[in-house]
């Protein structure tokens, strides 16, 4: 993991410039816009405090971020690289396990939509539930308010219909994902799997596999833009650990 943010090389951008019109004759270099959108998840800065010249205008980045957050640019390039990294590394492209869990985070002030309390972390804020392969790379994110229970909105983790569902075989999660979750989760016509935790063990115990999604929120600390949430919308939190995801992967190839 890098200690500081550094623009992409020509060859990560050659991955990248694939999923968006970068040909078409315009006054912005996309690649700049790329660059500065990932400036922004990495350093948490403001969009008004984007460094100018080094950058374009702020105005002009968010609207591009605006635009690839809507049309599912930012998704697609996540799950490419996702694909690609774990092809690198001797992987099939697609992965059979899939890992589920949650992190309560607390949300900037002034901030009122999608706030809630989670009474069990006492965490006032938002609620993100992450869909990880074995190693840690997010494929699907879901935000909403603290205040709701795992089991019913990591529902919303579900897509049959993804291109990452072909060979999913298998769901890891603890025991809050019981009940509605499992159930939805064979519905879909895969195994839904708890870690046996032995009952004579005390205080803090790693679980076979599920540390992997622990591990992925701690990468997310290296990423000041998703330590805290800044964003008034559940959509572009969710876009932003998506493009904190892809700067890891982006970084492995």
């Amino acid at each position: 993991m890098q200690s500081h943010y550094t623009r992409l090389t020509d060859d990560q951008w050659k991955v990248i410039k694939q999923f968006i019109n970068w040909q078409r004759n315009r006054e912005l270099d996309l690649r700049n816009v790329f660059d500065a959108i990932l400036y922004i998840t990495r350093t948490g800065v403001q969009w008004r405090n984007l460094p100018f010249p080094n950058f374009p205008d702020w105005q002009a980045v968010y609207y591009y971020f605006d635009k690839w957050k809507k049309n599912g640019v930012i998704e697609k390039i996540n799950l490419s690289l996702n694909f690609l990294e774990r092809l690198q590394n001797d992987r099939q492209a697609t992965p059979s396990l899939g890992l589920a869990d949650s992190q309560s985070i607390k949300l900037a002030p002034m901030i009122c939509s999608h706030r809630g309390i989670d009474g069990n972390k006492k965490v006032n804020g938002r609620k993100r539930h992450v869909l990880v392969d074995v190693r840690g790379r997010i494929y699907q994110v879901h935000v909403h308010a603290a205040n709701f229970h795992d089991s019913p909105q990591g529902v919303n983790l579900l897509d049959e219909k993804a291109p990452y569902s072909e060979r999913l075989e298998t769901i890891i999660a603890d025991k809050t994902y019981r009940g509605t979750f499992a159930k939805a989760v064979k519905q879909i016509g895969i195994e839904f799997e708890v870690p046996n935790r032995e009952k004579s063990t005390k205080g803090f115990v790693i679980e076979a596999k599920r540390w992997v999604v622990e591990r992925t929120f701690a990468w997310l600390n290296f990423y000041r833009r998703t330590v805290i949430d800044y964003e008034h919308t559940s959509e572009s939190s969710k876009t932003f650990l998506l493009l904190a995801n892809l700067s890891m992967c982006i970084k492995a190839i």
